[in-house]
């Protein structure tokens, strides 16, 4: 089942994309990461309102909140920084580059959460590394 909220993930980055490159034409592009961040804010609440899994917060530990609140400034950093790349770079770049994102997760999980590097994922992550210098050089 993971593989297809992965899969939608994709399609809907993709989309992401697309419109984004569209939608900044002629906007700072911080202004239009701040509008979208917004959007991405206000439906994630309607969706733990709806679900009724706002009762959730009060079980969150220290650590659950520190980490949380470094993945929220990690997100926001990298989404500050791919509107500025797709508002003057090329979505055919631009996009291969921020998936390289797959590659250095693959790293750091290894070196920071202790996962297995088996054959199969570092070439993967390999040929990701590859590819995506074949696309943008």
């Amino acid at each position: 089942m993971w593989w297809i909220y992965a899969l939608l993930s994709a399609v809907f980055a993709a989309l992401t994309t697309i419109l984004a490159k569209v939608g900044i034409k002629g906007v700072n592009s911080d202004l239009a990461t701040a509008i979208r961040t917004l959007v991405v804010v206000i439906l994630a609440w309607i969706i733990v309102w709806s679900k009724r899994e706002a009762k959730g917060l009060i079980m969150l530990t220290q650590v659950n909140w520190i980490f949380l609140i470094l993945s929220g400034l990690a997100t926001g950093f990298s989404w500050l920084c791919y509107f500025k790349a797709l508002q003057s770079g090329d979505v055919s770049k631009v996009a291969p580059t921020d998936k390289l994102s797959v590659a250095l997760a693959i790293v750091l999980s290894v070196i920071f959460l202790g996962e297995t590097l088996t054959v199969k994922t570092a070439i993967g992550a390999s040929l990701i590394i590859v590819g995506t210098m074949i696309l943008i050089l």
